[in-house]
């Protein structure tokens, strides 16, 4: 019996050592990143997310490393990601690329991305000239090794032109 309880808190010790470990596996690729801002993305007063910006750079540089997390407070689908990141990639970059180059996006944001529910967190980094990568609160969900879908993904958050210009400012660390 003794032996039992021990077995079991050595397995909880364990535990809560690997979450936390795994939880950051993202942070590999910018270990000093302090948060540089945050705030909630809204549509028609319901509150989609919770974004946080994180970097080691102040002011935030986008040609430097960085992390946004998204923390849901809604139930999304995987399509539902990525036909609105198709479609503000195509708002802000019109015809810049081809429907052939939109095409290969589509794919490896379907591979990127899962479908969440209130409370998931998804994380993605942006890595200068190797592109981006992304994780759930716990894993690699993809590496998508291509800068330019890099700058026309984040731009969607970062961009002047974004959608949302208060989130925008509140992500830079400039409350509106």
């Amino acid at each position: 019996m003794l032996s039992a309880c021990i077995a079991l808190l050595t397995l909880l010790a364990l535990a809560c050592i690997a979450i936390p470990a795994q939880a950051a596996i993202w942070r590999e690729h910018i270990p000093q990143a302090q948060a540089i801002g945050s705030g909630d993305l809204r549509w028609f007063g319901l509150r989609i997310y919770t974004a946080k910006l994180w970097s080691e750079t102040k002011p935030f540089d986008m040609n430097a490393p960085f992390a946004l997390e998204l923390t849901y407070h809604r139930n999304i689908s995987r399509e539902q990601f990525v036909e609105t990141s198709l479609d503000e990639i195509t708002r802000l970059f019109g015809t810049r690329y081809s429907a052939e180059t939109l095409k290969r996006w589509e794919a490896e944001m379907q591979r990127a991305f899962t479908d969440v529910k209130s409370g998931d967190q998804l994380i993605g980094v942006f890595i200068p000239n190797q592109g981006s990568r992304f994780y759930s609160r716990n894993k690699l969900l993809a590496d998508i090794r291509d800068p330019e879908f890099a700058k026309a993904f984040f731009a969607i958050w970062f961009d002047a032109r974004s959608k949302d210009t208060d989130l925008r400012a509140q992500l830079l660390g400039n409350k509106p």
